[in-house]
């Protein structure tokens, strides 16, 4: 291996691995991938990086990284790569709000599908969980020890509002998805144009591991929306964009279905979330570390009302589109707010107490940083 070369410790059938794997492939980079068993956990990532997540990825020189949005970020901020992030200021805010939207509520349809139609996915998933504890052993036992292994993943879904009175709002409102995005790649080859951008990376997160590889979902993205697989292959099969945004910082019409599904049901959602944080932390010093649920409040999924357990990470991504709008210039602005569906009055509300997200890097000389979500 070369020692330019840098190393994805991830699976298939994870969500996140899939975002991360995209962007190497697109960035030209050397690099390899690793499933993790048990002993990658216990011997490499839980040591340096105080979590049990994949993805992970070790850099040339060592430094280990577990976030997604860090691992892009990081290697754009320190290798030679054509950056993800628009030129443009108003195309680069709506690529970093889709990487909010498919990063954090496409999880949503992500997680029913894979879940609820575990008896058409679970032939093909459950051996794969049970390589991380029994790589040596044959795939019936694999598909046994798999089974027990993912329970845990399966208990999340009341804590990300799918409850069964909600279920047909969610499908509903996956399918209006999908609809809108075939319109859109019918037209064009990636979310801005020619070229991917972290758009487009945020959203294959979930429309690859679950929603365009598990059995069911995938079925019916390659019969309902061809060209959104079309677009889910050419991400993980190796995207090269050699085109470029598309000109004038144009926001394409068809973005808007994703755009005003995020502004009327995950937006609301995040705002709700900051003033809950914003009262949790009254006392606390700077520094305090955020605890990864506080509570629990309702949420509007496609016209439902369902409970979910408020996520205090999401603000961490919402903070990155807060930040894109207050940079706009006058001119940028004027063209950004007919885009956004509330024409930029969220964007333009401050977030009451900001959260900093202490990386999982380490560069094996240092004391090891833990994951965590702390205040600002």
């Amino acid at each position: 291996m070369s020692n330019n070369t840098y190393t994805l410790y991830g699976m298939d059938i994870s969500l996140y691995t899939g975002k991360a794997r995209a962007y190497l492939q697109h960035s030209g980079l050397p690099w390899r991938e690793v499933f993790p068993t048990i002993n990658t956990y216990r011997k490499f990532i839980i040591p340096r990086t105080g979590v049990r997540f994949v993805p992970v990825v070790q850099t040339p020189d060592d430094q280990v990284i577990q976030d997604t949005t860090e691992i892009i970020d990081h290697i754009e901020q320190t290798a030679d790569v054509r950056s993800v992030y628009p030129d443009d200021p108003v195309q680069r805010l709506v690529a970093i709000l889709l990487e909010l939207f498919g990063d954090e509520w496409l999880l949503i349809p992500a997680m029913h599908y894979r879940w609820h139609y575990i008896g058409d996915n679970g032939a093909e998933l459950f051996p794969q969980w049970g390589r991380i504890v029994a790589p040596w052993a044959p795939r019936p036992l694999r598909a046994f020890l798999g089974k027990r292994l993912s329970r845990p993943f399966a208990d999340m879904l009341p804590m990300l509002g799918i409850h069964p009175h909600s279920v047909e709002a969610v499908e509903a409102g996956y399918l209006r998805m999908l609809d809108a995005l075939n319109q859109h790649f019918a037209e064009h080859e990636f979310v801005l144009g020619g070229r991917p951008s972290i758009g487009d990376f945020g959203l294959i997160a979930p429309l690859y591991a679950h929603l365009g590889r598990d059995t069911h979902p995938k079925a019916l993205m390659q019969s309902r929306a061809p060209n959104v697989y079309r677009w889910v292959r050419r991400m993980q099969d190796g995207p090269r964009g050699d085109g470029d945004w598309l000109a004038n910082g144009v926001v394409p019409d068809s973005l808007q279905p994703l755009l005003a599904c995020q502004f009327e049901e995950q937006v609301p959602a995040l705002l709700d979330t900051a003033a809950r944080l914003a009262a949790w932390s009254q006392g606390q010093p700077a520094g305090a570390k955020v605890p990864r649920m506080i509570g629990k409040h309702v949420v509007n999924i496609h016209g439902v009302e369902a409970e979910r357990a408020v996520i205090p990470y999401s603000l961490w991504m919402w903070q990155r589109a807060v930040d894109a709008y207050a940079e706009l210039g006058n001119e940028d602005r004027q063209r950004a707010d007919p885009v956004l569906p509330d024409g930029g009055a969220s964007l333009r509300e401050p977030v009451a107490q900001r959260v900093v997200r202490e990386r999982n890097l380490h560069d094996g000389s240092q004391e090891q940083q833990r994951n965590r979500l702390v205040l600002s």
